[in-house]
């Protein structure tokens, strides 16, 4: 999967926006003020995902691209190289479950809202 199809996929999900708050080679995308996805698409081709827990080791012990989040808690977040081997369907359907993760953690309403845009994408 290539930088450009993350970008697209990301902002894609409802209400995702983008922003470089960082740098001019990491891109952040956020859905209601929240991060859902960080990514260095020059230079490493890695992105940053939040990951229950419980899966998130479990993914590490599996996959040689997954590794502990970079800057990030390395209890919920994995970094995962997107240059390798993975299919592209694999990481769609990691940066959905950050996202959904995310709207999981909103208010009731503005997360059932988020949710009922979602149905069918994620």
């Amino acid at each position: 999967m290539d930088p450009f199809e993350v970008r697209a996929f990301a902002l894609s999900l409802p209400e995702a926006e983008e922003c470089w708050p960082f740098d001019d080679q990491t891109p952040v995308y956020k859905v209601a003020g929240k991060i859902f996805l960080l990514a260095d698409v020059q230079s490493t081709h890695t992105l940053n995902l939040k990951c229950d827990p419980d899966q998130a080791l479990e993914l590490r012990e599996r996959y040689a691209e997954v590794t502990p989040g970079w800057h990030m808690n390395k209890r919920h977040w994995n970094t995962v190289r997107i240059d390798g081997d993975l299919p592209a369907a694999l990481i769609r359907r990691w940066i959905a479950d950050s996202y959904r993760l995310v709207v999981e953690g909103l208010p009731a309403a503005r997360r059932k809202e988020l949710l009922e845009a979602c149905k069918g994408l994620i």
